[in-house]
């Protein structure tokens, strides 16, 4: 089957404002219906479409939508998320972060600090994360998937303070305490004096290429911090996966 006709067929699809059928295709496209039904068919294998219901009526699927949402430039997924993240680090009175995946690794994209800190903050920098040590790292890792943990254990793990995990065993019973409460921490893992709590960042039908943190020193974040703060995230981030999908869901229909 010709690429150009599949391709096509997924352009309909996905510009369509409801389910359509090959009968429906085959009339917008003129390709003949049994290509368009071994389009779908080819399509639907792939997770590229899905058949609604079963009913033989097709939408975009889980990999579409996580393509649009992954070719997301950091720039739009900034502006999406901005006002959170401000809200947040006015809350908290320190520096909250946005990260995404990116080649197998997590990076720190964005950083908002509060605008009147009474007593400074720490800014954690822009760039790639140890995925072994970081909180936002760890946050996505433990809800994103096996082809993010299988880099992690391939990956050295180097120690930056003696509380850095340097053994899998220890990640991956760390990565189990995450899914347990929903947030993860970096307790001294990369910086002496300093520790941060991330949550991810779920996204319907697509799952976790997204965290949220904030960073502080470890003289304010103890125990019952982070835990505030786990929870408090946790609550913001339903709002911070709508922006960003609304967000993906205009600059896809513009593009149409």
């Amino acid at each position: 089957m010709q690429l150009d006709r599949i391709m096509m067929v997924l352009e309909y699809v996905a510009a369509a404002d409801r389910p359509v059928s090959a009968t429906e295709l085959h009339k917008l496209t003129e390709i003949p219906k049994p290509t368009c039904y071994r389009a779908l068919q080819k399509l639907a294998e792939n997770g590229f479409i899905e058949d609604v219901e079963a009913a033989g009526r097709y939408a975009i699927g889980h990999r579409l939508r996580a393509a649009v949402l992954q070719g997301q430039s950091n720039f739009d997924v900034c502006e999406a998320t901005r006002p959170f993240l401000k809200e947040a680090a006015g809350e908290y009175d320190e520096a909250v972060f946005l990260s995404r995946i990116r080649n197998n690794g997590v990076e720190i994209i964005h950083v908002e600090a509060p605008a009147n800190s009474r007593s400074g903050f720490i800014h954690p920098g822009l760039g790639f994360r140890p995925i072994h040590a970081c909180s936002c790292s760890k946050a996505i890792l433990a809800f994103a998937g096996s082809d993010l943990l299988m880099t992690a254990m391939k990956t050295p793990m180097k120690q930056y303070t003696d509380k850095t995990y340097t053994e899998i065993d220890q990640l991956k019973r760390d990565i189990e305490q995450v899914k347990v409460k929903g947030y993860a921490e970096c307790l001294e893992e990369i910086q002496t004096g300093v520790s941060s709590v991330a949550v991810p960042i779920f996204m319907a039908n697509v799952g976790t290429i997204f965290s949220i943190g904030c960073i502080g020193p470890v003289s304010k974040f103890n125990a019952t911090k982070r835990a505030e703060i786990g929870a408090s995230l946790l609550g913001l981030v339903g709002r911070i996966s709508q922006a960003i999908q609304m967000h993906a869901q205009v600059a896809h229909s513009a593009a149409l």
